[in-house]
């Protein structure tokens, strides 16, 4: 067949449509900062996830002075995907945010290439050690501080300054529950992952 042929039946046959890369992205935070909101956001299945009751006795653990409407907590990890384009899929993997299932971290970030913290203004305290995770994994990640409210407690400065985040990680406000706010912030996470392959290579 010359290149001026149109492609026959058989030839076009041949031809293979490859499925999209499979990527694994993890969100993290402390607790209750819009984790299982924002995979919910945005996952094109319906997300796995693993909401437990907030007990009395869970109650008296956890703060909830600043989220009384919270009902359920994660206690294990939750789950979504997303199809960024024809040759990209993220596969999301949201960490629980109380320090007493922190053992579960190492295992759901085995394996991926970025993640996205966020951060809740109102308890930065809680959000620390999140950052401090990733920093010390040498993990590409950015930050993502929840509008509750549609509102932040501090400026994007402050929030950098107080939990001492590097001047190279990228920092933004969004809004978990918004799909576009969702998506905008996973793509920076990706940049950074695609630069650190780039600079390896």
């Amino acid at each position: 067949m010359t290149p001026t042929e149109p492609l026959t039946r058989g030839a076009a046959a041949q031809r293979t449509v490859r499925p999209p890369l499979p990527v694994k992205m993890v969100i993290a935070g402390g607790f209750g900062v819009g984790k299982t909101t924002a995979v919910g956001s945005i996952s094109e299945i319906e997300p796995l996830t693993t909401e437990a009751a907030i007990t009395e006795v869970a109650a008296g653990v956890d703060d909830l002075t600043l989220t009384p409407q919270k009902t359920t907590t994660t206690v294990a990890m939750d789950f979504g995907c997303i199809t960024i384009d024809p040759t990209l899929k993220l596969y999301l993997f949201g960490t629980p945010g109380q320090e007493r299932f922190g053992f579960m971290w190492d295992d759901i970030v085995e394996g991926a290439v970025g993640a996205l913290v966020i951060v809740d203004t109102r308890r930065l305290d809680d959000c620390y050690a999140a950052v401090d995770y990733f920093e010390h994994k040498g993990i590409p990640f950015a930050v993502a501080v929840n509008a509750f409210d549609g509102k932040v407690e501090h400026s994007l400065d402050e929030v950098r300054w107080a939990l001492d985040i590097a001047e190279g990680t990228p920092l933004s406000v969004f809004d978990a529950r918004e799909q576009g706010s969702v998506r905008d912030a996973l793509l920076v996470v990706l940049e950074l992952a695609l630069a650190r392959t780039e600079g390896a290579a």
